[in-house]
């Protein structure tokens, strides 16, 4: 994998965490309004009550989705990881040597 790819995986990554934080923080700023607003008997007001809290539910129902589909893919590449590196060691310690050299090869020139 090239250092631009990794960099790509890494900021996906990220951003795709900050976009599931911040709907986590929508839907808890949205729980605190619907609780404020819990003692208005206006017929309005409940029905968007009503709207809001199905929306809510929705959201919260597809982060837990997007959370356990993130944590399976990454069950799912630590076992493959675990797997090649069980079915090939000597190549997995071939590959850690390399990658220690080049730390240690970028590492001396700064």
């Amino acid at each position: 994998m090239t250092k631009k790819s990794a960099d790509s995986g890494d900021a996906h990554a990220e951003s795709a965490g900050s976009l599931i934080d911040d709907l986590r923080a929508i839907a808890r700023d949205a729980e605190e309004l619907l609780r404020a607003t819990e003692g208005h008997a206006s017929e309005r007001v409940e029905e968007i009550r009503a709207r809001a809290q199905e929306s809510l539910e929705g959201a919260k129902e597809r982060l837990r989705t997007i959370g356990d589909d993130a944590e399976q893919r990454v069950r799912t590449a630590a076992r493959s990881t675990d797997d090649y590196v069980r079915e090939n060691p000597w190549k997995a310690i071939a590959i850690a040597v390399g990658i220690g050299f080049l730390i240690g090869s970028f590492g001396r020139r700064r």
